[in-house]
């Protein structure tokens, strides 16, 4: 790889890179015999701290179960078993919960595309032990919604917040509702876009013509193709900034089962992904060793992916959520940069027309009835010029 393309590494700390240096190999015995001095020094506790951050400590046990005696604490390694088995309890106990929602649905004959959780663990690791879920993430047409929303309601699921709309803004400036089955204690994410606005992204019906479904998980268990799918993982981890890098495990794990790189290019070039593509393979490639089909290069060469990378390398040296506000100053400042700049030129221009389209807010600063909400179109540079002045949001 040329030579500017390399990431920084100077601002990761020891126990980040030994994290790092862990997961990208499979024979750690022969890294820490070649690598001793990976192994000084470090501070156990942060080390813990960062697996739980990044979600991969159950990916890391296996390997470090092996290790030769006096490579790290035996305490460290009791502790990421006993956090193993209590994943492996969830992820069970979350598959079980996918069957009988894929079931419910196909009975109803809703098509489903199941986007995360086991499935996902199942797909790229060949174990759903070996990866974290919180949730079930699954897309269904945009005209069946209503009709899978409502199932999931009769089978004990509850909506978590209603967001706000106006003039159906929800179908594109949104991407899922989230419910929760109190019961069991299990989140459910039902989208009917892979990602929120501003995108364009294959309509559901090509995802479905491309799909796979589980031979180990059950036969009314579909997913993602492989091209589809890291499209979907590169757009979401762009998004969260690869804060966590279970996200970069997953590229690697879809790298290794080499999806076709003609096919992706195009897809990733298609929709406005490629750079966010050629961020997702060059920090998956520098950080975790993943291998790279010669196809996928030219992505990786391309300016605007390798500084991508680098403003990407702001989260990954960081423990941070961009998710769970308030952030540290710092981090919200970087953020409100970062955003926007993985946007193509062309969803930055969708940004720019969706900020014209009115807003809910619109209609709590001027109520005005139903049938009048057309007239926000022409009020809304004014309502948003009159909060700015209010110090009000959007």
């Amino acid at each position: 790889m040329d030579e500017r393309n390399v990431i920084d590494h100077g601002i990761l700390s020891k126990e980040l890179l030994l994290l790092l240096a862990l997961l990208a190999t499979d024979k750690v015995d022969e890294m820490a015999d070649r690598q001793p001095e990976m192994f000084a020094d470090i501070d156990w506790k942060e080390f813990m701290r960062l697996a739980m951050h990044h979600r991969v400590y159950p990916f890391l046990y296996p390997k470090l179960s092996r290790m030769a005696e006096g490579r790290i604490p035996s305490g460290l390694v009791q502790w990421l078993k006993q956090e193993y088995c209590n994943n492996t309890v969830r992820m069970l106990h979350l598959s079980g919960e996918m069957g009988r929602v894929a079931d419910v649905l196909a009975d109803a004959g809703i098509p489903a595309l199941f986007l995360k959780g086991p499935v996902l663990a199942q797909a790229l690791y060949g174990d759903i032990s070996l990866r974290t879920s919180r949730d079930l993430d699954f897309i269904v047409p945009l005209d069946k919604l209503a009709e899978a929303e409502a199932l999931l309601v009769r089978h004990g699921y509850a909506e978590e917040v209603e967001f706000e709309t106006i003039l159906g803004d929800w179908k594109w400036r949104q991407h899922h509702r989230t419910y929760n089955h109190p019961d069991v204690n299990i989140k459910a994410e039902i989208h009917w876009r892979l990602n929120p606005a501003p995108s364009r992204e294959p309509g559901f019906g090509e995802l479905w013509e491309r799909k796979r479904t589980s031979d180990a998980l059950g036969s009314n268990i579909h997913y993602l193709g492989a091209e589809d799918l890291f499209l979907f993982l590169a757009a979401h981890g762009a998004r969260h900034g690869w804060s966590r890098l279970r996200w970069l495990l997953d590229i690697k794990q879809l790298l290794l089962q080499r999806p076709d790189g003609g096919t992706l290019t195009r897809l990733l070039y298609h929709y406005g992904y490629d750079d966010v593509g050629g961020q997702a393979l060059l920090l998956a490639a520098e950080l975790l060793k993943a291998p790279v089909d010669p196809g996928l290069s030219r992505l990786m060469e391309r300016p605007k992916a390798r500084r991508l990378a680098q403003l990407a390398m702001f989260y990954v040296g960081r423990m941070v959520n961009l998710h769970n506000p308030p952030l540290p100053p710092i981090v919200e400042r970087h953020y409100r940069y970062y955003q926007p700049a993985i946007l193509s030129r062309g969803q930055q221009l969708l940004y720019a027309l969706g900020f014209l389209y009115p807003y809910a807010a619109d209609a709590k600063t001027l109520p005005l009835p139903r049938p009048l909400h057309f007239l926000y179109f022409v009020l809304r540079p004014f309502l948003w010029t009159w909060r700015k002045v209010l110090g009000e949001g959007k």
